[in-house]
């Protein structure tokens, strides 16, 4: 399997799956928006504990994307 055709499937999977993550946290913002509302404040803690480790998975997805990237072109430049 060529490099390029690694890359574009490596970048596809990370897409999918920070697609699913965003989702996920517009859901999590929805549903404290509505405990906050209710005045259910026990939930508020964990969602945004939820939230924030689903940020440092996006976080990292994209640094492994951005070093594949870069040990990409320097194989390339070999």
């Amino acid at each position: 399997m060529s490099l390029r055709t690694q890359g574009t499937t490596l970048f596809s999977a990370v897409l999918v799956l920070v697609a699913t993550t965003v989702v996920l946290q517009l859901w999590l913002l929805t549903f404290s928006m509505e405990a906050l509302l209710r005045g259910h404040f026990t939930t508020l803690v964990p969602a945004a504990i939820a939230s924030t480790c689903l940020f440092a998975l996006n976080t990292g997805l994209l640094r492994y994307v951005f070093r594949f990237d870069r040990e990409a072109k320097k194989e390339l430049k070999s």
